[in-house]
C-alpha cells in the first residue's frame, strides 16, 4: 500500500496498479503546509486534502485521522466526516495531542482506558451508519513496551476495530509476536530509516500481516527528484530525470478531458 499525499500521487498509485492507498499525515503536513507531523495541521485541512484525494481515484483510501481531534464525540465527528469525504477507512491512534510521527522521539500516549474510549467511539460511528472501516493504532511500544502495545491491540480488536496497527516494532521477532497475539487483519508500517525492519512483502505475509504500508516512499522519492532538478537549474543545467510533456499531460488526464469535451462541441453551423 503506497501512501499518497495529494490527488496526483493518489492517481499515480492507481495507474501503477495498486489496490488501495493511505493518506499519510506526515506527507500531507509536509506537502500542504510545509511543516512537520507534530499536530500542526488541522482537522479541516486534512479533511479537505482527503476530499481531493478521494475524488481523484477509484481506489479505497484509508485516511489518517490522528487522535480523532478531541474527545470521543470529536472522534465520532471525524469518522463520519471522513466517510462523507469518500474514505474507505480511517485511522485513530492513542497518542496524546499534539501527536507526532510514529518513528520520531518524544511521543506520549493516553491511558489504555482513554485509548479504548477513542476506538470505541470510532466503532460506534461506523456501526451507526458511517460506511467506513476503523484502523486502530497504538504507539505504546515506544512508551510502555511491547506487552502493553499488544494488549491495547487485543482490546481494540475485542471492541470491533477492523484493522490493527502496532506502530514501530523494533525487530522481526516483535512483529511476529504482535501478529501471533492479535486477531484480525494487521498493518505493517514501513518507514525508510525508521524503527521497523523493512521486511519484503512475502515475509510480512508469512508473519501474519495483511497490509504493508509505505507512508513516505513517494514523498521521499518526489522530494529527492525535485532537489536534483533544482540543483541542476541552479547550475544553469537542464534536469536529467524528468517526464516528457506528452507523458505528463497523459497522467493528469488531458486526453480524457479532450475526448469528453468533444462530445459537447458546438460547431459554427449549430450556432446558426
Amino acid at each position: 500500500m503506497p501512501c499518497c499525499f495529494d490527488a496526483l500521487s493518489a492517481r499515480l498509485i492507481e495507474q501503477a496498479g495498486f489496490e488501495l492507498t493511505f493518506m499519510s499525515g506526515f506527507a500531507v503536513s509536509a506537502s500542504r503546509i510545509g511543516m512537520p507531523d507534530t499536530g500542526l495541521i488541522s482537522f479541516g485541512e486534512m479533511l479537505d486534502q482527503g476530499r481531493n484525494i478521494c475524488a481523484a481515484t477509484g481506489l479505497p483510501v484509508i485516511g489518517d485521522g490522528d487522535t480523532g481531534y478531541g474527545n470521543a464525540l470529536n472522534v465520532k465527528r471525524t469518522v463520519r466526516s471522513y466517510a462523507s469525504a469518500g474514505f474507505g477507512g480511517v485511522m485513530i491512534e492513542d497518542q496524546e495531542a499534539p501527536k507526532r510521527c510514529g518513528h520520531t522521539r518524544g511521543k506520549r500516549v493516553v491511558s489504555r482506558a482513554e485509548a479504548l474510549s477513542r476506538v470505541g467511539a470510532a466503532v460506534d460511528a461506523r456501526d451507526e451508519g458511517a460506511d467506513i472501516l476503523i484502523l486502530a493504532r497504538t504507539d505504546a511500544r515506544a512508551t510502555d513496551g511491547l506487552d502493553e502495545a499488544i494488549a491495547r491491540c487485543q482490546a481494540f480488536a475485542g471492541i470491533g476495530a477492523d484493522i490493527l496497527f502496532l506502530e514501530a516494532p523494533r525487530s522481526e521477532s516483535e512483529m511476529a509476536a504482535f501478529c501471533e497475539a492479535v486477531p484480525g487483519p494487521k498493518l505493517a508500517n514501513l518507514v525508510e530509516g525508521g524503527d521497523t525492519p523493512l521486511l519484503p512483502p512475502a515475509r510480512l505475509e508469512e508473519i501474519g500481516y495483511k497490509i504493508a504500508a509505505y507512508p513516505l516512499t513517494l514523498l521521499s522519492a518526489a522530494t529527492a527528484a525535485m532537489l536534483d532538478a533544482l540543483q541542476a537549474l541552479g547550475n544553469s543545467e537542464r534536469p536529467e530525470h524528468i517526464l516528457d510533456f506528452e507523458r505528463l499531460r497523459d497522467i493528469v488526464g488531458f486526453e480524457d478531458y479532450d475526448a469528453e469535451a468533444q462530445r459537447y462541441r458546438i460547431d459554427d453551423e449549430d450556432e446558426r
